[in-house]
This record gives C-alpha cells, sequence and structure tokens, in this order.
C-alpha cells in the first residue's frame, strides 16, 4: 500500500522540493540585496524545516510568541528576535530565554519598558514596533515623544539595548497587484527612514521590515537593513491572487477525502472545514474563495483547475463548486487537493505535514 492509500482524514501535504526552492530563492535574493535574512517561523513552526533554512545559511529567525521562541531555541536557534508586543506576563519565561539566546523582543510603550527594565536579569534588544498604514499596532512618525522617550530607557539600562525600527507592511496582503505592493513598500520605507534619521545620532538602529508580498516583488530593497518574511516558505491561494507567487511555488496542499457528491449542484462535500482551513476566504472574480482545487497524485498536485474552488466552509465540512466534467471523475472516497488562501493559518491548524515520501513533519504545538 501506498502512501496515497493510507490517507484517510484530511492530510496536509508539503512537497519539499517546492519550499526548498522558495527558501532558497528568498536567501539568495537577500544576499544580493546585502540585507540580513532573519525569516518569519510563524509560518511553518518546524524544527525540521527550520534545519531547511540552516542548509542555506540562516542563523537569525523571527518567531511570534515567547512559547515559539523556546521551541526554537530548545532546537538550537541562538538569535531570535519575537515580533510581537512584550506580554510581562511571561517575564520568567523572556528571563530564562534572554539567558539562553540573543533575545530581540518588540515594545510599543514606555510604561511596557520601564516594567521589563526593572525585571530584566540577562541582556535583551529592543525593537520599536513602527506602524505605517496596517493599523494593528505600533507607534506612528506622529509618536516620536514615545519613541524617543523609549530610545532614552535603553540608553539608560544595563540589560537592555536599543535595535532599531521594526514594521509589518501587512496592507500589502490587501493590494492590487506587485505596483501596488511596491508603492506600499516605498511608502513604509520612507516613514521608517524619516523616524531613524530624526535621531540624528549614533546607535540609531536598524530598519528591520517584514511581510512576503513586498520581499517577493521587489527586487532589492533600498534603506532596509533587515527582511522578516514568512509566508513564502509555502505561500497561498492569497499570495498567488495579489500577484506575488505563481501556483507552482505554492508548497502546501490539504488532502480531502471526498463524503458526499451532489450532482444537481454541481458540487461534492469533503471533510475538511474551517478548522482545517481556516475559514479566511478571498474574493476572486466577484466570489468569495476558500481554497483552489488540485488533481493529486503521489508525486504532487496539478495547477489549479479552472472554475473549481472551495465555496464554502463549516466547522468540518468543505462545499466546493466543480465543473461537470470534474464531477464525474469523483466518487465518495476520492481525495480532493485544495490549496489553502492562508497557508500561515491553515498550517497552525493542521499542527503536522506529511510529505510524498511518507515523512510525518511535526511543528510547534503551543500558542
Amino acid at each position: 500500500m501506498s502512501f496515497f492509500d493510507k490517507i484517510k482524514r484530511p492530510t496536509l501535504l508539503l512537497d519539499e522540493h517546492k519550499c526548498r526552492e522558495n527558501i532558497r530563492w528568498m536567501a539568495e535574493k537577500a544576499r544580493r540585496s546585502d540585507v540580513i535574512f532573519r525569516p518569519h517561523f510563524k509560518s511553518h513552526q518546524s524544527v525540521i524545516i527550520g534545519g531547511w533554512f540552516r542548509e542555506e545559511g540562516v542563523n537569525a529567525i523571527t518567531v511570534s510568541s515567547v512559547g515559539m521562541a523556546s521551541y526554537f531555541a530548545d532546537a538550537g536557534w541562538e538569535d531570535i528576535t519575537i515580533a510581537f508586543p512584550v506580554n510581562l506576563r511571561e517575564m520568567d519565561e523572556i528571563n530564562r530565554l534572554a539567558g539562553k539566546v540573543t533575545l530581540n523582543l518588540l515594545v510599543n510603550s514606555s510604561e511596557t519598558l520601564q516594567i521589563l527594565e526593572k525585571n530584566i536579569r540577562n541582556q535583551a534588544g529592543i525593537f520599536i514596533e513602527i506602524d505605517t498604514g496596517y493599523h494593528r499596532s505600533g507607534l506612528t512618525v506622529a509618536d516620536s515623544a514615545t519613541i524617543e522617550r523609549i530610545a532614552d530607557i535603553c540608553r539608560g539600562s544595563s540589560n537592555l539595548h536599543f535595535q532599531g525600527f521594526l514594521s509589518h507592511f501587512g496592507e500589502t496582503y490587501r493590494a492590487s497587484g506587485r505596483k501596488d505592493i511596491e508603492k506600499i513598500y516605498r511608502y513604509g520605507e520612507k516613514q521608517l527612514k524619516q523616524i531613524r534619521d530624526s535621531f540624528n545620532s549614533e546607535g540609531s538602529g536598524i530598519i528591520s521590515v517584514g511581510d512576503t508580498p513586498s520581499c517577493s516583488v521587489l527586487e532589492s530593497f533600498p534603506g532596509v537593513d533587515e527582511i522578516r518574511p514568512g509566508n513564502f516558505v509555502f505561500y497561498d491561494v492569497m499570495q498567488l491572487e495579489i500577484g506575488s507567487c505563481i501556483s507552482d511555488q505554492i508548497a502546501i496542499c490539504i488532502a480531502a477525502p471526498v463524503v458526499d457528491i451532489y450532482p444537481d449542484r454541481n458540487e461534492v462535500i469533503v471533510h475538511a472545514g474551517a478548522i482545517h482551513l481556516s475559514k479566511e476566504g478571498i474574493l476572486s472574480n466577484g466570489k468569495m474563495i476558500f481554497g483552489l482545487v488540485v488533481n493529486i497524485t503521489e508525486e504532487g498536485w496539478s495547477a489549479p483547475i479552472e472554475g473549481c474552488f472551495v465555496s464554502n466552509l463549516s466547522q468540518e465540512h468543505g462545499i466546493i463548486s466543480l465543473g461537470p466534467s470534474l464531477l464525474q471523475t469523483l466518487r465518495p472516497g476520492s481525495l480532493i487537493g485544495i490549496l489553502p488562501v492562508h497557508a500561515c493559518l491553515t498550517a497552525d491548524a493542521m499542527k503536522s505535514y506529511s510529505t510524498f515520501q511518507g515523512q510525518s513533519v511535526s511543528m510547534f504545538t503551543g500558542f
């Protein structure tokens, strides 16, 4: 019995070759651009996949939580940035990490930093998050007094060291195409330079940015010292839709068992719902879709099949709209491949991968 025959339930397939190629391509682009490559590991959350980055010369990473930082520190990673505002309730674990690795933290208020400074027992770097238009978290150009206050506290601290300015150009995920992505990058980079230049002193730190669309579309990163993309390791339908990848770069796919067929509706029901794919959708050609349909074999999967998509999701059910010709080839028990809209959420929901060689690839299971 082949690995493919053993699939009984929703399974997240990983194409190792595509994944490694994505890693190699981004690492080479960073080298050409003479910027630090600190990839965000929240997309894959896997020690094994992390090893593929090591093979491309990566030695510094980004994560999204203290727990994830601990997971990768225990796997031997020694230079970690937690790109999420400091949670002071995790002070004990932060201190343990700071005593074990080179740790960078994200702080957006002087109040938080003052408490951190009183309680930190080991050396840690501090980044100030700058909001250049995404409006999720971070300070703006107008918050210059707070920015200066945070930098001053760092200068007077024996354990906290100012590292620079960090931003996530999340607006690029809503971009209307490659030109729009580049425009968002240029605007954000200009604001970050304006803030750094306003310090006009030695030790004003580096500029660190991290979003897959701009890191994928731009050929170089003028004005930036470090890039932190994450989603590029897999890519997904969202990235395909906005033009930051091609379908052949998408490196994960859910194998979903068909459980019901409705020829009168041109629909099938699969065992792969919101708890597997997440419920993030994207508007494409006037239709809300929750995944694209591909044919899967023991060697891989096809390009997206025109006119076939996941049209709705409930907790365990996925409703897939199909053309009549594909519908006729399916039976209860068949497998359909689904390319996820948001690879990071799908990976986090599934908690493990299976390669086409039958290898199980585990990942971080905390928060």
